[in-house]
């Protein structure tokens, strides 16, 4: 029987691991940070819960890849990491494989793969298998990744903040990973992420358990240099977008807040001759990646996006990130920022806010906040016990379709509703609606808003605006910001008159084309069903805030 190291054997094999998988990842002359050895250390030798907060680029991934290699040497089962978007998981799978890892994703893009995969990670051919959140919601696949859980070495969940009812970018599929955490009480387990407040980081710890060791470092990249502008009208954002884009160096990304802003602003901007693409989740999977390779080989100027490009995209050297209309809270202003600037002296984090940001934040506020009107309507739609379509659920409600599915699953994480295929039925409980906690919740992101708001005022230096509500631990002024240096990127607050008409032609000949739907959807309570006929495209003739 072999001997089982002990505690002093366990840090040495650690130490080596993370030696050995720094110089893979990123050269031989690399040195670990201290939080990273500490927290590789604490994974393997004390089969630890560990929360690791540090800004993007620090090396969080050598941290799972190094704990992972050192387990897998002392024969222990593959790392299951939750992470929860595409383009993090091909980053993640590549950075993996230069550590000398077998790495494999089950993810939308590669179905026919799945049965192949599960088998190797059945029969022990993979050492880290990736996973979304929800895949987990999907009950088929979530009683064949029992055994893989129970199982494994590690369990990382990646971009924490999804965890927290009070993270910008709440996911309610994140939410069943406590599950994942109970069936594997003894399994170490890494929490990740780059932006979280003192609220988020509490409330993520206590969610892994009491003994969670709280890494933690400093969030500010002092080669951001943070620029607000003012007073534009949406003409004259557009109009600042394109002449910025003749000046600013390399390659960034320009981010909207809604997916006609994606179409419209690209549009405009190639009219100018500037090689943009627009990015959405709207956007085939396919092309989104494309337009991600693209952007990393510089083979475009920019990518205009909504939030949907952020949480993962690894473009080390990326020069700049524009933000026509402001996000709805510092830490998403933050995350979204905090891509830039990675490996270069100097990128330009610029905001342009718009007078439409208030209704906009006020909207996401509440959206995701399920109404008790809306929980009783779904609860009695499913009383019968029939299994609905998402479609049918729609026409006996009449939720919108966006809210609906949020709020299905938001109820589904209590089990008081259940999916089985593209259907829902009742679950074995009630949802009950703790009014206190989703009005503390609404209030917060109001509250975060707020401090958008003095954001965008330029009420003291920009960076130590963020960091002190990013709960930082040092924050300070940059002395380069354009409140710190009373100066803004070209073209400054002086705009020419010809780029603001250039625009205003453009946006007035936009040619918004409605496609009608080809399907009826399934589970109607009538008897349409099978293709629709005799519908042919509209065209929007305006549009509620829309520019020019």
């Amino acid at each position: 029987m072999p001997q089982i190291p002990n505690r002093e054997e366990l840090v040495l094999r650690a130490d080596a691991a993370l030696s050995q998988v720094l110089a893979a990842m990123a050269g031989p002359q690399t040195v670990a940070h201290e939080d990273q050895t500490t927290a590789v250390r604490a994974l393997i030798a004390d089969s630890a819960r560990v929360l690791v907060v540090e800004k993007t680029g620090w090396g969080k991934s050598a941290v799972y890849f190094a704990a992972t290699s050192a387990l897998r040497g002392l024969g222990h089962g593959p790392t299951l990491i939750v992470s929860p978007l595409l383009a993090l998981m091909c980053d993640q799978v590549a950075a993996a494989t230069r550590g000398g890892l077998r790495a494999r994703t089950i993810n939308s893009t590669n179905v026919d793969d799945w049965n192949h995969i599960m088998r190797d990670v059945e029969g022990d051919q993979v050492d880290v298998l990736l996973v979304s959140p929800e895949r987990l919601a999907n009950p088929t696949f979530a009683k064949r990744i029992g055994p893989v859980i129970a199982g494994a070495g590690l369990v990382v969940i990646d971009e924490a903040h999804c965890i927290s009812d009070w993270g910008f970018d709440f996911r309610p599929d994140y939410q069943r990973l406590s599950r994942v955490l109970t069936a594997a009480p003894g399994t170490p387990v890494l929490a990740t992420t780059a932006t979280a407040n003192a609220r988020v980081t509490a409330d993520v710890a206590r969610q892994l358990g009491p003994k969670t060791l709280i890494l933690r470092g400093e969030l500010a990249r002092r080669s951001l240099h943070l620029s607000v502008v003012p007073g534009l009208d949406p003409l004259e954002r557009y109009a600042w977008v394109d002449s910025a884009l003749h000046t600013l160096e390399g390659s960034g990304i320009v981010y909207v807040p809604t997916v006609a802003d994606t179409t419209r602003l690209t549009d405009f901007l190639t009219t100018q001759g500037h090689s943009v693409a627009a990015y959405s989740r709207q956007v085939e999977t396919a092309a989104r990646e494309r337009i991600e390779d693209d952007l990393k080989a510089n083979r475009i100027k920019a990518v205009v996006a909504t939030s949907a490009l952020g949480i993962g995209y690894d473009k080390p050297d990326l020069g700049f990130t524009i933000h026509v209309g402001s996000p709805d809270s510092p830490v998403a202003y933050y995350q979204q920022v905090d891509r830039a600037g990675r490996v270069i002296d100097r990128a330009e984090a610029i905001l342009l806010p718009a007078e439409t940001d208030e209704r906009l934040w006020e909207y996401f506020a509440t959206s995701s906040i399920p109404a008790p009107e809306n929980i009783a309507k779904v609860a009695e739609a499913l009383a019968g016990g029939d299994t609905l379509s998402v479609a049918r659920l729609v026409d006996i409600t009449g939720i919108r379709k966006g809210r609906l599915e949020a709020l299905l699953k938001i109820m589904a994480i209590d089990d008081a509703v259940v999916r089985e295929g593209s259907g829902w039925y009742a679950g074995v409980t009630s949802f009950v609606f703790d009014r206190v906690k989703w009005d503390a919740i609404v209030a917060a992101r109001r509250a975060e808003a707020n401090i958008m708001r003095g954001y965008a005022r330029g009420e003291g230096c920009l960076m130590e605006y963020l960091q002190r509500s990013l709960d930082d631990v040092d924050p300070s002024p940059c002395g380069t910001c354009s409140v710190c240096t009373g100066e803004v990127p070209a073209p400054g607050r002086d705009i020419n008159p010809v780029r603001i008409e250039a625009a205003r032609v453009r946006l007035r000949g936009f040619d918004v084309i409605i496609e009608p739907r080809k399907l009826w959807p399934t589970g109607l309570s009538n008897s349409w069903r099978g293709a629709i006929t005799g519908a042919s495209a509209g065209r929007a003739l305006t549009f509620a805030d829309a520019p020019g």
